[in-house]
């Protein structure tokens, strides 16, 4: 088995309202930037063991559907670095 590093990217679906996003921008406005928009998310990085790439790959995105994203209001991406030490792609 190799080791993995998977890194899930989860966002607010674009249609879907950002609370967070929306005071951000509001307080970077305040700060005197021009900022158009802003949306907010989250970043897990999970070090987990797979037999290959495919399967490491499958693993993560099983993360993503069943745990780190609600599917109904976010959308989320994943990369994938490993074995360990190589970079993410």
């Amino acid at each position: 088995m190799a080791q993995f590093v998977a890194t899930i990217r989860v966002r607010p679906k674009a249609e879907v309202r950002d609370p967070q996003g929306e005071s951000v921008a509001g307080a970077l406005r305040a700060l005197g930037f021009e900022v158009a928009d802003v949306r907010t998310g989250k970043e897990i990085v999970v070090r987990f063991s797979a037999s290959d790439e495919g399967a490491a790959r499958d693993a993560a995105r099983t993360m993503g559907d069943q745990l780190l994203a609600n599917p109904v209001i976010e959308d989320y991406e994943v990369s994938l670095g490993g074995p360990a030490g190589t970079p993410a792609r």
